[in-house]
């Protein structure tokens, strides 16, 4: 990340600092606009969009951040920014608009929200970085194809787990080995965790039930597994992962995996849990050279046929600034799908579901997500879990059984699912549901 830094140091000193926006002034979003304002020489984040302005506002004032102002028109936050004043409003639209905004952080995690105001970065050509996994792992690939037709970069994020893992990914691709499993470690996986069981550890840390449970369930781990499948191609051995539970270090897990099926899948995504160094990435990797076999012993790393490499960490808020400054210095993309998707994450019951009733989606009551290869998603016409919030049920569904568009009556009027729609036709990877 040297170049990063000179490119950012350059910027600083000639007083043309990359000028960030970010939607959403959450746990994560808090923690970006310190990072920025404090630590990111070379960069400012000028404005926030956030649905309360007030919390907007508490992101700036409780970092250091003074002489903000709200604002409720494009031209007052062109002048907020020429003025040197930081601005906040409730219309990311405003954000959008500005031609004094570089690149735009959409860090809310709601997929309905982040699908609108990502189209509406794209059309005003921004740059778009997503800490939004969910909105990238429902519709990623066709906004990846509206952005790359508007000439703008969109893409996931350094610091979380898909960006680090596709960092790793390309550092054993250029050193000439073959990544075989893109892994994340996890510390707990319970499919039946809910807002009321991780209310307390919620509160501990600042965060919102929903997003705990979300991670605690295994729905964000799917989420992000299936953004690093869609950037790699690689698929998952079975539905909803492996997912092997190991209480040893990463680098003796090399053995649970046969390479031979890796290779005919051309690899997959994966986690694992309990495993060490956690929280942290991993990817295992092969190649064909007796040469580099033997530097690769040389190296400590062992005698294959899988190598080991790991992260021990993942930064999220300290990394997120880099991927911004990746976008516009260098268009450079962390994580972004390479075409039609591969791996989607699919609705299932956590508990008895009864018809009439309406799912109240990620990191609820009702549902969790799991991965399944795209092409057993199109066939099965199967449910994806970024699109079950609001979706009625027709009929009852047992509890961890999968969820189909036939189950539900959709709701009317989502961007999100018009994009869903679109992006199954341009690919052409199922039959559209007719009540969309």
């Amino acid at each position: 990340m040297i170049i990063v830094d000179t490119a950012l140091k350059a910027r600083h000193e000639a007083n043309n600092p990359v000028r960030v926006g970010m939607i959403g002034a959450g746990f994560m979003g808090r923690g970006v606009v310190n990072q920025i304002a404090n630590y990111i020489p070379g960069m400012e984040l000028v404005a926030i969009a956030n649905r309360t302005v007030s919390n907007a506002m508490d992101a700036y004032t409780k970092v250091g951040v003074e002489n903000v102002k709200e604002v409720k028109t494009v031209a007052e936050l062109e002048d907020a920014i020429a003025q040197g004043q930081y601005a906040v409003t409730d219309d990311p639209s405003i954000l959008c608009q500005s031609e004094s905004i570089d690149v735009l952080i959409e860090a809310t995690g709601h997929v309905e929200y982040g699908a609108q105001v990502t189209l509406e970065a794209i059309k005003h050509k921004k740059h778009m970085v997503l800490m939004n996994a969910e909105l990238d792992a429902t519709v990623g690939p066709i906004l990846k194809v509206y952005a790359d037709q508007a000439g703008v970069v969109l893409t996931g994020c350094d610091g979380d787990q898909p960006g680090v893992q596709m960092n790793l990914y390309r550092f054993v691709q250029s050193i000439g080995l073959t990544p075989v499993v893109c892994g994340n470690i996890k510390g707990l996986q319970d499919r039946y965790r809910n807002p009321t069981t991780q209310e307390s550890f919620a509160k501990q840390w600042g965060q919102t039930a929903h997003m705990v449970t979300s991670f605690a369930d295994g729905t964000k781990i799917s989420f992000e597994q299936a953004i690093v499948a869609n950037a790699t191609g690689m698929k998952v051995a079975q539905r909803g992962m492996l997912g092997y539970h190991y209480d040893g270090h990463i680098d003796d897990m090399v053995d649970r995996y046969d390479v031979e099926q890796l290779k005919s899948l051309g690899g997959i995504v994966e986690y694992v849990v309990g495993t060490k160094p956690s929280p942290g990435v991993f990817v295992y990797a092969t190649h064909d050279d007796p040469v580099q076999a033997h530097y690769l012993n040389y190296g400590k790393l062992g005698g294959g046929p899988l190598y080991s490499f790991y992260v021990p960490y993942h930064l999220t808020v300290f990394e997120v600034p880099l991927s911004a400054a990746r976008a516009v210095l260098f268009r450079d993309v962390v994580i972004a799908p390479l075409g039609a998707p591969v791996v989607d994450v699919i609705t299932t019951a956590k508990i008895n579901l009864q018809a009439g009733e309406t799912l109240d989606g990620l990191g609820g009551y009702l549902t969790y997500g799991m991965c399944e290869n795209s092409e057993l998603v199109a066939s099965d016409n199967l449910l994806p879990m970024g699109l079950a919030e609001g979706c009625r049920l027709k009929r009852d569904v047992p509890k961890d059984q999968v969820l189909t568009y036939d189950d539900v009556e959709l709701p009317e009027g989502r961007t999100a699912h018009r994009l869903r729609v679109e992006q199954d036709a341009y690919f052409a990877t199922r039959k559209v549901p007719a009540t969309v």
